[in-house]
């Protein structure tokens, strides 16, 4: 290389050492503004942080208990007492739901209640303040923020957090709802079920069960009394119970076609299975229609 290049590689070196330089130092510059920029806002919000005031003590009390129904009104009491020397002038009174894992988020705000009230020092005040949460947030934790704003008579502004918790929104109970009207279905219908089963069973008992026997007697012909029939005839009784069957039906078809058949309707109720056809043939006899 010439001296010239020599000279000129040189230069070149030192004007790139020269200009990161600049750029090192132009980066701390930019740090340290960024550094105090965060600073002023830090004390900013430090000093326009309200807090409550020590002369003053809050209560709240929710009507109805801490239950927050979705889509029903929630009503709380809150009462200021003033233990300072001066008066305070109670501004306005404020709620909302927010995130429950960063308050900074808003879920709902409810519109703020404006009081303007005087209470001198040593006096007590109470308001009242309802809200309703929406409907939607039914079921679901929230955290819920009321905040009281006042000031005293020397202008100086104080906010007291008078609830600051986490919260959870229960569902709305309706009279009957599409679950509480199906379950009453599906019982009514079990029920019915239950009730017809009972019944083919109670009819399919009673087709099984055999029919009562009906007690027929004795059937000895010991108890007729057969005084009444004459005793020749009874003798012929006895003759034609020794006959053969056929010789029987025989002769009652021959006397059935005399007058004698008549007398065989006489017979008693409940005679012995062969008397109808031993009478009818008895009865026949020519020595009982053609008397000596």
């Amino acid at each position: 290389l010439t001296e010239d290049e020599e000279a000129e590689a040189v230069d070149e070196d030192v004007v790139d050492d020269v200009t990161a330089e600049d750029e090192d130092e132009e980066a701390e510059v930019e740090d340290d503004e960024n550094t105090d920029l965060v600073k002023e806002e830090e004390e900013e919000g430090l000093a326009g942080e309200v807090k409550a005031s020590p002369n003053a003590d809050t209560t709240i009390l929710f009507v109805k208990g801490e239950d927050f129904p979705a889509n029903n009104i929630v009503k709380f009491l809150l009462g200021f007492t003033n233990k300072g020397s001066e008066n305070f002038i109670v501004e306005s009174l404020d709620a909302s739901f927010r995130y429950p894992q960063d308050y900074q988020f808003y879920i709902q705000n409810f519109t703020a209640l404006q009081l303007s009230t005087a209470v001198p020092s040593g006096r007590q005040a109470t308001f009242e303040y309802s809200f309703i949460p929406a409907e939607p947030m039914g079921g679901r934790p929230f955290g819920l923020v009321i905040n009281l704003n006042y000031k005293d008579s020397s202008g100086n502004v104080f906010q007291d957090a008078v609830f600051n918790q986490t919260v959870t929104v229960t569902e709305r109970e309706d009279g009957l709802d599409g679950e509480t009207i199906f379950m009453y279905v599906f019982l009514s219908g079990l029920g019915l079920l239950v009730i017809v089963g009972l019944h083919q069973l109670l009819e399919s008992r009673k087709r099984r069960r055999p029919a009562p026997k009906v007690e027929m007697g004795t059937s000895s012909h010991n108890d007729v009394d057969l005084s009444w029939i004459p005793q020749e005839t009874l003798n012929q009784i006895s003759t034609y119970s020794s006959l053969p069957a056929l010789t029987l039906v025989s002769s009652v078809t021959s006397a059935a076609r005399t007058p004698a058949s008549v007398l065989c309707t006489f017979v008693p109720h409940k005679p012995h299975p062969h008397w109808p056809i031993h009478l009818c043939a008895a009865f026949s006899a020519p020595s009982l229609f053609n008397p000596p």
